[in-house]
C-alpha cells in the first residue's frame, strides 16, 4: 500500500504504553485524551496511573468507545514499578510499539526558598521517570525492530514563562535534552524519541496551578494565562494528544530527536 493509499495517521496492530494516563478531574487532561485519541486510531492501550481510579476513568472511556485498554496502578519514579508495567504490558499484548512519558508535576519556588526534597521529588517525577520508562522499554523496541516514544516536556523548559519553579524548568529541559540524546543514541535501531512541549494549557490541573501560583483565584489564574498567550487562550489536552498522536504515527518516520511545541505562539511571542 502507497502513502496516498494509506490510512492518515492509523495506529491499527500497535501497543501504546502511555504513563500518566490518567486525570486529577473530570476532564480531559493530557494524559487521558492521549489515551483515549491512540485508542481511536486502533491502537491497543496499556495505561499507567500513580493514582488507580484516574487511570480506570480512562480505561472506561476508551472501553466506551469500543477501543481497548489495560490500566494499573504505577509510581513512575520507582524502577521495579515501572518494570512491572512494562512486563504486564509485554504480557498483556505482546509488545510495545509506542511509549509515551506523560508524568509530571509543578511545585513553586526558587533555589533559595525551596526545600532540598521539594528539589529531589520534582527531578524524580519529572526527568527520572522518563529515564526509567525508556530504560525498561527500549530493550523490548529493539528486539521488535524499532518504536516510538514521546516524551510530554514544558514550554518552561525552553523559557522563563512568569511562574518561579526552578526544578521544574530544570527538570524540563534536561528532559528534552535526554531526549536529543536518547534519539540519536538509539536512531540506528528504528527508535524514534521526540517531545511534545505544551505550553498554557487548560486541563483538569488547572485549580492546582492556581492555588499554588495565585493564592487559589482559579478565574483570574485562568484569565491571566489566556492573555499571555498570542492566540488569548489556553489549548487543551486535546492539542497535546494531537502532536503525540503525529510522533508516534509512521507518517512521522523520519522525525526523531526533535520536538513540537503546541503553545499558541507563546514562545515565538518571548524570544
Amino acid at each position: 500500500m502507497t502513502d496516498e493509499e494509506a490510512d492518515v495517521l492509523d495506529l491499527t496492530g500497535k501497543v501504546a504504553l502511555v504513563m500518566g494516563c490518567g486525570a486529577v478531574a473530570d476532564g480531559w487532561g493530557n494524559g487521558r485524551a492521549t489515551a483515549v485519541l491512540l485508542a481511536r486510531q486502533g491502537a491497543r492501550v496499556f495505561g499507567t496511573d500513580l493514582a488507580l481510579p484516574h487511570a480506570q476513568e480512562t480505561a472506561r472511556l476508551v472501553r466506551s468507545e469500543g477501543g481497548t485498554c489495560e490500566v494499573m496502578a504505577c509510581d513512575a519514579t520507582r524502577s521495579d514499578q515501572v518494570a512491572d508495567a512494562v512486563a504486564q504490558c509485554v504480557e498483556r499484548f505482546g509488545r510495545i510499539d509506542i511509549l509515551v512519558n506523560n508524568v509530571g508535576v509543578s511545585q513553586p519556588g526558587g533555589p533559595v526558598d525551596m526545600d532540598e526534597d521539594v528539589w529531589d521529588a520534582q527531578i524524580q517525577v519529572n526527568l527520572k521517570s522518563a529515564y526509567l520508562s525508556c530504560k525498561h522499554v527500549i530493550a523490548h523496541m529493539r528486539s521488535q525492530g524499532g518504536g516510538a516514544i514521546v516524551n510530554v516536556a514544558s514550554v518552561a523548559g525552553l523559557r522563563y514563562i512568569g511562574k518561579p519553579q526552578v526544578a521544574y524548568a530544570a527538570a524540563k529541559a534536561g528532559l528534552l535534552h535526554f531526549t536529543h540524546t536518547t534519539a540519536v543514541i538509539h536512531a540506528a535501531e528504528g527508535i524514534r524519541l521526540n517531545c511534545v512541549v505544551p505550553g498554557l494549557m487548560h486541563t483538569p490541573l488547572i485549580e492546582g496551578l492556581a492555588a499554588k501560583y495565585a493564592k487559589g483565584d482559579t478565574q483570574g489564574f485562568i484569565d491571566h494565562r489566556n492573555n499571555q498567550v498570542p492566540m488569548k487562550r489556553m489549548g487543551t489536552g486535546w492539542d497535546t494528544a494531537h502532536a503525540v498522536l503525529f510522533l508516534v504515527a509512521d507518517e512521522s518516520r523520519y522525525v526523531t530527536g526533535t520536538e513540537i511545541v503546541v503553545d499558541g505562539g507563546l514562545i515565538a511571542a518571548t524570544r
